[in-house]
């Protein structure tokens, strides 16, 4: 399990190498990603700012507790907000990403197919399955984040488990968005990327965990949305290799 979680995260590494081989496509990459960072910054921005406010709101009944344990819990709980709102923006941040990239997000991950070989599928999926893929993704990016927040009032543990299991659970949609336009493109439906997902259920992980926990970096979504698109392809091909060896 281990190892194969590890080759997962290595699918993404590998993604890095296409920045040697085809430099000018992957900067192209890097447009859409600002694009939506800004349109993420704008949202981020004044929570941040806020989130003193709003840990005073939601406690009111810590008003008359020792200035120690009110402080100990408005600062634990903007640190549950905190890593709530970045695993949703993670989500928001690849759903929007990929919809205002098409174009070249298409370029990068056929140059992918084209330099493993093989057939490289006509078709792209159409726009109608990237949005529907995009509202699944951010729907249940909300939810990671409602589970991320419930967890989060977890005494003393709260905070460090929701963020294990939001970067586990918001890996796993990253795993499942970025390696859907080429699986999409060869008309494989829901259910069947599913069961495809779940036979590499640790390697699509270790690709998903290592890609979210860069997009949390700042800046890092930005810089590694090109190279996830072109690991996912990586690890996409993988997939299919299994199915086929295993029909």
């Amino acid at each position: 399990m281990i190892s194969e979680f590890l080759t997962g995260v290595r699918y993404l590494g590998r993604g890095f190498g296409y920045w040697r081989r085809m430099p000018r496509l992957m900067l192209l990459g890097l447009l859409p990603g600002l694009i939506a960072l800004a349109l993420l910054t704008a949202a981020i921005v004044p929570l941040l700012i806020w989130l003193g406010a709003i840990t005073d709101v939601i406690t009111p009944f810590a008003d008359s507790w020792d200035p120690f344990w009110r402080s100990a819990l408005r600062i634990a709980l903007g640190v549950v907000i905190t890593v709530a709102a970045l695993m949703l923006a993670s989500v928001v941040f690849t759903a929007l990403t990929l919809l205002i990239g098409d174009p070249f997000y298409q370029r990068i991950w056929r140059a992918v197919e084209k330099d493993l070989g093989g057939d490289v599928p006509a078709g792209d999926g159409g726009l109608r399955v990237a949005l529907g893929e995009s509202i699944r993704l951010v729907l249940l990016g909300i939810l990671v984040a409602l589970l991320a927040l419930v967890v989060g009032v977890i005494p003393l543990v709260g905070a460090a488990l929701a963020t294990v299991i939001g970067v586990l659970l918001t890996g796993r949609l990253l795993a499942r968005e970025l390696t859907g336009r080429a699986l999409n493109a060869r008309d494989i439906d829901s259910r069947t990327r599913s069961r495809m997902l779940a036979s590499r259920r640790s390697r699509m992980l270790g690709f998903g965990v290592a890609a979210q926990l860069c997009f949390m970096v700042p800046l890092g979504a930005v810089i590694i949305m090109p190279t996830a698109v072109a690991g996912s392809t990586l690890l996409a091909r993988d997939l299919l290799e299994h199915r086929v060896a295993h029909a």
